[in-house]
């Protein structure tokens, strides 16, 4: 894919996910407490305004300060950026792999400006469950940030099936 259609794409992914996710944040912050739970279709959605220190499920929010900024903002910055770099330079991958990788990078960077601004704490305000399956609480960056890894999961498995039966 030539540079110019990578770089277009990127941009729209970005903008969309971002975009859709920090409207969100800023509607929970709005209308939800962190007090009270609003529940819909018998309790299976609900949605509460919760501060994450830590990353997936909360992990790492109990350490020291200092260390989580260290790994969640300057390692992850670091990440994010090598991610980046690498999306807009691979030439060989096709507009779904550039949209899977956008998507992660999308949803890391909106995390990422969360704890930047709000000092160190990422907004989430949804939790889903069905029967005995839980969630923890997440934001609409998880969910993209989960979309894209399972779809870049789902190109490679394409692609090793494509090798091993072509």
């Amino acid at each position: 894919m030539k540079f110019t259609k990578r770089l277009g794409l990127i941009v729209v992914v970005f903008a969309l996910c971002v975009g859709i996710d920090q409207i969100t944040k800023a509607i929970a912050k709005a209308t939800l407490s962190m007090e009270s739970v609003r529940e819909y279709l018998g309790g299976s959605i609900r949605l509460l305004l919760t501060h994450n220190t830590g990353t997936f499920l909360g992990l790492g929010g109990t350490l020291p300060a200092n260390v989580r900024y260290a790994l969640m903002i300057i390692g992850l910055g670091a990440f994010l950026l090598a991610l980046l770099v690498y999306t807009l330079l691979n030439k060989r991958a096709d507009a779904i792999t550039v949209i899977s990788l956008t998507m992660i990078f999308s949803g890391g960077i909106s995390n990422l400006l969360d704890r930047i601004v709000y000092g160190g704490y990422v907004v989430d305000f949804m939790n889903v469950s069905a029967g005995i399956v839980h969630t923890g609480v997440f934001n609409v960056a998880d969910m993209v940030l989960m979309v894209g890894a399972i779809m870049l999961f789902m190109v490679g498995f394409k692609s090793k099936t494509q090798i091993a039966h072509g």
